[in-house]
């Protein structure tokens, strides 16, 4: 049994930078453009091989560097904390500025969000926007992923992330799934006990684990986040307890076991409490590796 044990899934970062960092994504292949790609917000054409890029999607930033795309990155949003050698700005994708983006003078702009109608701001100053959302599902994670190679000409090292991100991922799930029989887990999002279910990306990460989610009952709406409630969770009373929110909100083992009557939580009595990096349990690049190497490596002390 895991006893007072905590698994931060920060620890493994350090062994997958170079994947991330894209050192070893080789040079760039020559690629024909215009090149046309089909997104949720339609059809984008680039004319020509991006060489300033604003990234104002952590997921896209994170792929970008993956993929060797990095040096034709020349921005990224507040929030893009990963890798190190992304540059830093004060850019929101949440409240985007067009004058501050276009600033920047990109021939290119990658978004998660498009509040205020911000694809069509910078279409109208000629600046093409590719609008990645959420991912549903790993085939579209791998999709974006593809996509950010054909537009920036990384094509090859994008279909060499996407081969190592499959083949890491399938080799943790045939060692993991047995260990995974019959046990459940409860995603925290924030102390206010938001999580994730199977509807959810991260909630697939548990499912292919083959990990019985608590969340599932709760989703009659199919949101992919229903907000539980302490007595529900207590009653569920999950084996293993998975903390996202231990950078937004502090939250750790401690914090956890002191909530009233979650002492009688089985994770709670065998100290199966995992802490991962809030970034993380939140994005669908290249770190998905990292998630699953924390949930392996927590079911192996279970």
């Amino acid at each position: 049994m895991l006893r007072s044990s905590i698994f931060v899934a920060g620890a493994i970062v350090a062994a997958f930078t170079i994947l991330v960092s894209g050192a070893a994504a080789g040079p760039a292949a020559p690629a024909a453009y215009p090149v046309t790609i089909t997104t949720a917000a339609g059809k984008v054409t680039i004319q020509r091989r991006p060489a300033r890029i604003v990234s104002l999607s952590p997921t896209a930033t994170e792929s970008l560097f993956a993929i060797g795309a990095g040096r034709q990155v020349v921005a990224v949003d507040d929030q893009s904390d990963y890798p190190k050698a992304a540059p830093k700005t004060t850019l929101s994708g949440f409240t985007p500025n067009v004058e501050a983006i276009a600033a920047y003078r990109p021939d290119l702009v990658v978004a998660s969000y498009d509040p205020k109608g911000l694809v069509s701001a910078l279409g109208r100053l000629g600046i093409p926007v590719i609008l990645h959302g959420a991912a549903s599902n790993f085939k579209a994670a791998y999709q974006q992923i593809r996509q950010l190679g054909m537009v920036t000409g990384r094509e090859a090292a994008a279909a060499r992330v996407i081969a190592r991100m499959k083949a890491k991922i399938a080799a943790i799930v045939r060692t993991s799934r047995s260990r995974a029989e019959g046990l459940s887990v409860y995603h925290e999002l924030s102390p206010d006990f938001y999580s994730a279910s199977t509807n959810s990306f991260v909630g697939k990460v548990y499912a292919a684990l083959g990990l019985e989610n608590i969340a599932d009952a709760a989703d009659s709406a199919g949101t992919g986040f229903p907000q539980l409630s302490a007595e529900y969770i207590v009653a569920a009373s999950p084996d293993l307890i998975v903390l996202a929110d231990t950078v937004c909100c502090g939250q750790k083992p401690s914090t956890v076991a002191s909530r009233p009557g979650w002492d009688r939580i089985s994770a709670v009595r065998t100290g199966s409490i995992v802490r991962i990096h809030d970034s993380i349990a939140s994005r669908w690049g290249p770190r998905l590796v990292s998630f699953f190497r924390a949930m392996s490596a927590a079911l192996a002390r279970l």
